[in-house]
C-alpha cells in the first residue's frame, strides 16, 4: 500500500476517533458522577474519577421516585406510538407510491408541508382536542400524536422512497396472477421494507421515549407521568440531588444505547437503501 494512501487513512481515523471521544466525554461524565459523592461533583479542580466508588446513588435514584412505575408509563407510551407507526406509515406510503389515483401528487406535497410547521403552532389546537374528547392525562395524546403528527409525514416519505425503489414489475406480475392489492402490499411489498420500517420504528422510539414538552402538557396526574419528567422531582425548591438525578438520568439514557447496539446494522441499512431510492 502507498505510503501516502496509508497516512491519510490514519489521519482521518484519527479525527474520527478524536471527534468520537469528544461525543463521548459528556456521557463517561455523567456516568462516573453516579459514582460520586456530592462534594467530589462541584469539586475544583474537575475530578474526573471518584475517589471511591459508591452505588448509593443509584439505590437512592430508585427509591426517590416512583422510578418503575414512570418507567413503565414510557415503555406503554414508547411501544405503543412505535406499533401505530409501523402499521399506518406503510399503508399510506403504499398508496403515495403504487396507487395511482387523481390527486396523489397534490395530497402528497399538501402532506409534506406539515413538516415546516412548528409543534408551537399546533399546540394549543391539539390540547383543546385532547381536552374536549376527554383525553387529558392518560397515554392517548401522546400516542395519537406520534401516529397523526407531523413526524407521520416524515415516516410515511421515508417508507414512500423505499417503495419507490422495489421494482413495479413485482407488483404488475401479481396483478395478473389474480393478487388483491392488499395482498400485494401484505405479502409482497412490506416484507421487502424491513428495514425502512425498523428506521422509522426506533426514531419513533427514540422520540416517545425521551418526549418531555408532550409529557409535561398532557400529563398533569403523577400516576400518568413518565420518566422524562418524572427526573425533575429530584430538582426541588432550594437544592437538587445530583447523585440520584444523575444516576437516574444513567438509567433513562442506557436502554437506548442497548436498542442501538442491536439493530444499528438494519437502521443503517435502512437509511443507506432508503436514502439511494
Amino acid at each position: 500500500m502507498n505510503a501516502s494512501i496509508l497516512g491519510r487513512r490514519l489521519l482521518t481515523h484519527l479525527i474520527l476517533i478524536l471527534v468520537g471521544l469528544m461525543f463521548l466525554a459528556p456521557f463517561a461524565w455523567l456516568l462516573l458522577t453516579t459514582f460520586k459523592t456530592e462534594d467530589e461533583i462541584f469539586v475544583i479542580p474537575v475530578q474526573w474519577f471518584p475517589s471511591e466508588w459508591i452505588w448509593d446513588n443509584y439505590r437512592n435514584a430508585v427509591q426517590m421516585i416512583p422510578f418503575i412505575k414512570y418507567t413503565w408509563n414510557t415503555i406503554v407510551i414508547a411501544l405503543l406510538s412505535v406499533a401505530g407507526v409501523v402499521i399506518l406509515s406503510p399503508l399510506v406510503a403504499y398508496g403515495f407510491s403504487r396507487i395511482d389515483f387523481k390527486g396523489r401528487n397534490v395530497l402528497f406535497i399538501i402532506m409534506l408541508s406539515t413538516l415546516m410547521l412548528p409543534m408551537q403552532v399546533t399546540m394549543i389546537p391539539l390540547y383543546v382536542v385532547f381536552n374536549k374528547a376527554n383525553l387529558l392525562n392518560s397515554n392517548w395524546p401522546l400516542v395519537l400524536s406520534a401516529w397523526f403528527g407531523t413526524g407521520m409525514a416524515f415516516n410515511v416519505f421515508l417508507i414512500r422512497q423505499f417503495f419507490n425503489g422495489i421494482p413495479i414489475e413485482l407488483t404488475e406480475s401479481a396483478k395478473i396472477d389474480g393478487a388483491s392489492e392488499f395482498r400485494i402490499y401484505s405479502q409482497i411489498i412490506l416484507p421487502l421494507a424491513k428495514p425502512a420500517l425498523l428506521t422509522i420504528g426506533l426514531f419513533t422510539f427514540l422520540g416517545a421515549w425521551g418526549d418531555f414538552q408532550g409529557a409535561l402538557i398532557y400529563l398533569n396526574d403523577q400516576e400518568t407521568w413518565t420518566l422524562s419528567i418524572g427526573l425533575k422531582q429530584f430538582i426541588r425548591e432550594n437544592s437538587v440531588a445530583w447523585g440520584p438525578l444523575m444516576a437516574a438520568a444513567t438509567l433513562f439514557t442506557v436502554p437506548i444505547i442497548i436498542l442501538y447496539f442491536f439493530v444499528q446494522k438494519k437502521f443503517i441499512e435502512g437509511i443507506t437503501i432508503t436514502g439511494m431510492k
